[in-house]
């Protein structure tokens, strides 16, 4: 009898099983039923590939500005501006791609920033033909470099996106950390590659199309490859709803929104220190006798420590979705970074320490930016991903022209430095990097005191699944088996 009675309560157990997936509790049902996909790795290697790509054509002629003038006939200026249109096209184009992004989706994005990247590369090529005769290169270099322009608002704000669609909650972050540092690596490329491959104004046109090359495969793989904006089955909750406002409507809401705003301006804050850096260590350095050589190793280092600094966030944070407290320490170590190197910066025969702390600043820095764009989703939602990260970009971009024109109008000229580099134009930077230092630490402490939130779309999540408060999910799952049970 007693053998008879013992699989009863198992088979009881199956059938309420059953019936919870028909009938009870369908937020459980549709939390077995969502499903990540392999494809997934492919569209963000496909962006990978074509964020680096962008960044290094970005980059092509400053690290050879001499030679590209030379073979270019025009200015060293001239030369500037064709890493400078970069930044003027992206701010005014940067709304229009938040729009796109959102409402028409994420595959006719990527595919339109992977043929203006292409065709951009190759009217940079087409522009460079050997010979004396050809007077006009410099404006179809121009051309090219502008449509490569307009396809980087298209390529930089989708990191966040392709997480969000593409990856479960538990490697959204760790998604959106290796898009975005794709760019940086495109950077680290660019400043390797071009003084390798010209090392003669002749070689600039092979330099030209060794960059357009991967731009071809790259825009292959996007049009052929990706074939639809989100996977069949969703990777979370948030995935499936596709609740994001309509484009108008979640700019309003972000602008009532008091945490976002703070985000807004501290991000912007960060990101605009970290271009003056970019743009202004060889002039700070040349003062107190350093190579450019040495000035270029500082800036690998920058970069490289960056990236392994975004790679170990990127994985924390997955795990432990512990986004504040990642920034906010983060932002403050980056702040006290930024201040040792205004401080060592000003020495001589300092290299080891100068070196340190670059790879110090970017360790910490760097390694927020993805965790930043994360923190504007989940403060922000349901707004949508690419109109909440692209705002942030935009404030950086805006703050960095800013900056850049507050720290140049800062310096004053010195008279004379018998260990400068610099050539004729010596001027102190001292102000300008205590300005820098100051203007950093400032925003830091901002955000440390002020910033507070919720993790939006992770409630939303939680609620969409399991139809309860954050935190109660197992115990709500719990209690509906045993109550069926």
């Amino acid at each position: 009898m007693e053998a008879a009675d013992d699989p009863l309560p198992e088979v009881q157990t199956v059938c309420s099983a059953v019936d919870v997936l028909r009938g009870p509790n369908p937020q459980l049902k549709k939390l077995l039923f969502f499903k990540v996909y392999k494809r997934r790795w492919f569209v963000l290697l496909v962006l990978c590939l074509l964020n680096c790509s962008n960044a290094t054509l970005w980059l092509t002629f400053a690290p050879v500005a001499d030679q590209s003038a030379q073979y270019l006939k025009v200015s060293l200026e001239s030369i500037n501006w064709l890493s400078l249109v970069f930044m003027l096209v992206a701010v005014p184009l940067s709304f229009g791609t938040t729009w796109m992004l959102d409402t028409l989706g994420l595959r006719i994005t990527l595919i339109l920033g992977s043929w203006l990247n292409m065709f951009g590369a190759l009217v940079r090529f087409c522009g460079t033909p050997p010979g004396e005769g050809f007077t006009i290169r410099y404006p179809i270099v121009m051309l090219g470099q502008t449509l490569t322009a307009l396809a980087q608002p298209l390529i930089i704000f989708t990191p966040t996106k392709l997480a969000a669609l593409w990856f479960p909650d538990h490697q959204r972050a760790t998604a959106n950390t290796i898009a975005s540092m794709a760019n940086p690596l495109g950077i680290l490329l660019a400043n390797i590659l071009s003084p390798t491959i010209a090392q003669t104004s002749a070689q600039i046109p092979t330099l030209l199309l060794v960059y357009a090359v991967p731009t071809c495969v790259i825009c292959f793989l996007a049009t052929v490859g990706i074939r639809t904006s989100t996977p069949p089955t969703p990777p979370s909750a948030s995935a499936e709803a596709a609740s994001t406002e309509p484009f108008v409507q979640g700019l309003k809401l972000l602008m009532k929104n008091k945490a976002y705003i703070i985000l807004l301006l501290c991000f912007g804050a960060g990101m605009a220190v970290f271009s003056c850096f970019s743009t202004l260590l060889e002039q700070i350095m040349c003062v107190q006798g350093y190579t450019n050589d040495f000035a270029g190793i500082c800036g690998a280092l920058f970069i490289v420590f960056g990236i392994l600094g975004a790679g170990f966030l990127g994985l924390y944070v997955d795990k432990t979705k512990h986004f504040i407290e990642v920034t906010k320490i983060s932002i403050s170590l980056t702040a006290l970074a930024c201040t040792a190197f205004s401080v060592v910066s000003l020495m001589r025969e300092q290299k080891i320490a100068i070196a340190t702390v670059c790879s110090l600043f970017g360790f910490f820095g760097f390694a927020i930016y993805p965790v930043f764009m994360e923190l504007s989703v989940e403060c922000s939602y349901p707004v949508g991903e690419a109109t909440s990260a692209g705002l942030l970009f935009i404030s950086g971009q805006v703050q960095s022209i800013l900056y850049i024109i507050l720290l140049q109008g800062l310096t004053t000229r010195l008279a004379d430095s018998p260990l400068s580099t610099c050539g004729d134009a010596i001027l102190s930077w001292r102000v300008s990097l205590m300005v820098m230092a100051g203007l950093l630490s400032f925003f830091a402490c901002v955000f440390v005191i002020f910033f507070h939130t919720r993790y939006r779309r992770l409630e939303a999540e939680e609620k969409a699944t399991y139809g309860t408060k954050p935190g109660s999910s197992l115990t709500s799952t719990e209690n509906s088996l045993s109550v069926n049970t």
